[in-house]
């Protein structure tokens, strides 16, 4: 038996409403696209929109090639993910307009990142700092893969609040490793736009997503004892 869902702040409320309006109802029509149709297609076409430019470019560069290894493997890993376990969240109907705006807005300026870095714009990281990219992307992609992974899983048989596994330490383990995965390719960049970018859609989007999420939780009985006790994307240290 649950108490009721908690109503979000009235900030995060009014943003949620305005993104899901921009990302799915834009200049209206007809809703034949799925969310999940337009995600996929951005970061699986990553890949090649970094050989693109390290061609036009002419980047072969240590920096160029770890790149493209990262974020084009993030891709295919994407792709493997929305095919076993997809996310209900990406499955619903938008419009050509959402679409557009999703691609323009959201998803596009992750693909500045690796124009800042071949077209010579961002110097790149330097060898200690490329591997500290590898090491926080293989950590972030783990952590995402096998959060989503726990929660598809996990709701598919038994609806409730999870709180073991990658829960239990912390709220929102999958935008960790998503955040963790994303700062990895501003770290390979080493320019300040990637990381305002970041702010920006960690501190808006991402943000909002959680406490909407959390909101809704907050019906179960265990949810104040769970909170208490947990981070919302780091672990509890006291």
């Amino acid at each position: 038996m649950d108490n009721g869902a908690q109503q979000p702040h009235p900030f995060f409320a009014r943003l949620a409403r305005f993104v899901d309006h921009m990302s799915g109802d834009f200049l209206g029509g007809p809703r034949v696209l799925k969310f999940a149709w337009v995600i996929n297609f951005q970061k699986g076409a990553t890949a090649l929109w970094v050989a693109f430019l390290m061609w036009y470019f002419r980047d072969t560069s240590v920096q160029a090639w770890v790149y493209l290894g990262l974020h084009g493997t993030y891709g295919i890993a994407w792709l493997m993910k929305d095919t076993v376990f997809p996310d209900p969240n990406w499955q619903k109907r938008i419009t050509f307009g959402g679409a557009l705006n999703a691609l323009i807005f959201v998803l596009g300026p992750y693909w500045i990142f690796p124009f800042l870095l071949i077209s010579g714009i961002a110097d790149g990281a330097s060898l200690p700092w490329l591997t500290l990219a590898i090491a926080v992307h293989t950590l972030g992609l783990a952590i995402m893969l096998v959060a989503d992974a726990q929660k598809f899983y996990t709701l598919r048989y038994k609806r409730g609040l999870i709180t073991d596994g990658m829960f239990r330490f912390m709220r929102h383990p999958n935008y960790l490793g998503e955040m963790m995965v994303y700062g990895s390719y501003a770290l390979v960049v080493w320019h300040w736009l990637p990381w305002l970018i970041l702010a920006a859609i960690w501190g808006l989007l991402f943000q909002t997503n959680m406490r909407m999420k959390e909101a809704s939780m907050a019906r179960y009985p265990e949810w104040d004892q769970y909170k208490a006790r947990t981070g919302m994307v780091l672990p509890k240290i006291m």
